[in-house]
């Protein structure tokens, strides 16, 4: 089945690194494409990585000195998934000279080599660098507008080519970049068209991962421009909707401020429950008094993302998707059990967010399942098909 758990502000040493400062990811859907028995078609199975652990990567660059054992990785891998997703950002990896930290490359090499030890995939995911950041939707953001930003994005992927290009294209894919948040949307089919053209250049055959615009909204899918004639490409979009469950008690966005009863399926909020909101947050509130959301909804929602998976013959990804940890659990639950069963109806590949945060199941200071339920669920879902 397909699953992916990610982390956050965590890096290990074992089972497998993650190196972020913002996000670290861990992923169970097997995303990478193996041409073995069509020609054209690629065989998806389902992958899984562990949770996050033991060396934090400061900001500027130190290992912590908390030691990790093997112990969840090889149960991770015994649970049956087969995938894991490394982000990396800039910073942990270049100077701003542009000189490579080796300790950084040294513990990205060692994570895949743990990974394949563990029959585990990778994808290595290019989350933040230093000309763009998913967080800054302002004028910050140079990729977009300078030829040089681009080239040097290149350049970062070129440099990473080099020192991963020796693993089987079986093992090891790489994503382009975290959630773009290009202000028009040609602007980022712009940078994947170069992107894309460089990679192709040095490694004609190694699967590809490319999200959408606007933190690879489900809604702006049918805004990528492809290449027609590639099928070692992955189309990746992320999906925290309703908001007001996912994010129901989040410090950081409006709506975690709400504290109503909200029903799901069905219309979410009452308007007894919106009048006593505050006033701050009512005009977020608003879509919530009318829409019915459900499974169907959840359809609708992932319809165009369907066809132009279909359009360009790709598998499509939702790379992130899940419900924060304080919010009731019946609630989650019926909202995840939707999402699987949609998941599995359009064979959709899928990683959850997250294994062991503020997001996820698992303790990683117990060593055990903080919402083993939540397991039972995620790995009720059918395998995708070969």
């Amino acid at each position: 089945m397909p699953i992916f758990v990610q982390l956050k502000n965590y890096y290990y040493e074992k089972p497998s690194h993650f190196i972020g400062i913002h996000c670290l990811y861990l992923s169970g859907t097997d995303l990478l494409c193996r041409k073995d028995r069509r020609s054209e078609q690629f065989q998806h199975q389902a992958w899984y990585q562990p949770e996050p652990l033991a060396l934090p990567i400061q900001s500027d660059g130190r290992r912590a000195s908390q030691a990790y054992s093997g112990r969840r990785f090889r149960t991770s891998r015994a649970t049956g998934l087969r995938f894991v997703r490394i982000p990396i950002d800039e910073v942990q990896f270049w100077d701003e000279d542009g000189n490579k930290l080796p300790e950084a490359w040294e513990l990205l090499t060692n994570a895949i080599n743990l990974a394949e030890k563990h029959h585990l995939r990778v994808v290595v995911d290019l989350h933040i660098i230093r000309s763009h950041r998913f967080l800054d939707n302002d004028n910050s953001n140079t990729l977009f507008t300078s030829e040089k930003s681009q080239q040097d994005l290149i350049n970062l992927w070129y440099q990473l080519s080099d020192v991963l290009k020796g693993y089987s294209n079986d093992s090891v894919a790489y994503e382009f970049m975290n959630e773009p948040v290009a202000p028009e949307h040609e602007q980022w089919n712009v940078v994947v068209e170069k992107v894309h053209k460089a990679l192709r250049q040095v490694e004609p055959q190694r699967t590809l991962v490319v999200g959408s615009n606007r933190w690879q909204d489900f809604e702006t899918v049918k805004y990528l421009r492809l290449p027609e004639n590639d099928k070692n490409l992955i189309i990746s979009f992320h999906y925290y909707h309703p908001m007001v469950i996912t994010h129901r008690y989040a410090r950081w966005t409006p709506v975690g401020q709400f504290r109503g009863k909200i029903n799901y399926p069905g219309v979410l909020i009452t308007q007894e429950d919106y009048d006593a909101a505050p006033e701050a947050i009512k005009e977020e509130l608003k879509p919530f008094l009318t829409t019915v959301w459900n499974k169907d909804k959840i359809r609708e929602d992932f319809k165009d993302a369907i066809a132009a998976a279909q359009k360009f013959g790709l598998q499509l990804f939702c790379g992130e998707w899940g419900v924060y940890e304080p919010v009731e659990r019946d609630l989650a639950y019926k909202w995840y059990k939707d999402m699987i069963d949609v998941f599995d109806e359009f064979d959709i590949a899928w990683t959850t967010w997250c294994y062991d945060g503020d997001f996820g199941f698992y303790d990683q200071r117990t060593e055990s399942y903080k919402d083993k339920p939540l397991v039972d669920l995620l790995m009720s879902g059918k395998a995708l098909k070969e």
